[in-house]
């Protein structure tokens, strides 16, 4: 399911010259770049090429970092991170309200709970959950706040494949029902294809390729007409089908 055309008409993020450095090495050079409202997009590239100092930067979790240029986003702004960053002392309903007021919290936190298919753990310990269900519970956390856009730094890293593939159609399903804006890091170029409408490639600081992923909703790793952006990819990587 494509996004919905009057949500794509304004940008839910805008950077113009964007640049961070550190230690006189710089990690992000002048990046300009748009990210439309309801528009789920990913970010390609190899390891310290700036991914997660990008999406700290659009977080504004980076404040005293050196650089400049201008940036612009939502105020409603979620994180989830590989780790699901439960506090191991609070009972996962209580680490999905973390932070969040209201007469109608609790109830919005079950709520969200359930959407993620933990309805019923809202008092077990996160020692408690699988690696699988903690990714969950982060999502959870992630959306009982309805953000405007949703940050995720490889959230699903350091998952077995199968519970991956059951994450990537939760996050999807996720997504069409709240519809933020999403920007999701990865390594993994078929995680990219299969759940992204648009997949950028960082490269030495600055956006290499910029690919529309023109496809119906739910993809196959398998499917053959994914081979093209595949290899599109990979190549703006520096990566051969060998070595892929």
């Amino acid at each position: 399911m494509a996004p919905h055309t009057e949500q794509l008409t304004r940008p839910a993020v805008r950077l113009r010259g964007l640049t961070r450095s550190f230690e006189g090495r710089t990690v992000l050079d002048g990046i300009d770049l748009d990210l439309p409202a309801g528009q789920f997009t990913a970010l390609l590239g190899h390891s310290g090429s700036g991914k997660s100092t990008l999406l700290r930067a659009i977080a504004g979790l980076d404040h005293g970092v050196a650089g400049g240029g201008r940036l612009t986003a939502p105020e409603r702004v979620s994180m989830v991170f590989q780790d699901s960053r439960l506090l191991p002392w609070r009972r996962v309903l209580a680490n999905v309200l973390l932070g969040l007021e209201g007469k109608d919290a609790e109830e919005r936190g079950r709520a969200a709970l359930t959407e993620v298919g933990l309805g019923g753990r809202e008092r077990a310990w996160p020692g408690e959950l699988s690696g699988g269900e903690a990714q969950r519970a982060a999502l959870a956390r992630s959306l009982v706040r309805e953000p405007e856009l949703l940050l995720a730094d490889e959230p699903f890293g350091a998952l077995d494949a199968l519970t991956r593939i059951k994450m990537h159609g939760l996050l999807r399903e996720l997504w069409k029902r709240h519809r933020p804006s999403v920007l999701l890091v990865t390594h993994d170029v078929d995680e990219a294809i299969v759940l992204a409408d648009r997949v950028l490639v960082l490269d030495r600081g600055r956006i290499g390729l910029d690919l529309i992923i023109d496809r119906p909703h739910p993809r196959s790793y398998r499917e053959p007409v994914l081979g093209e952006y595949r290899e599109r990819l990979l190549a703006a990587l520096g990566v051969t089908e060998d070595h892929a």
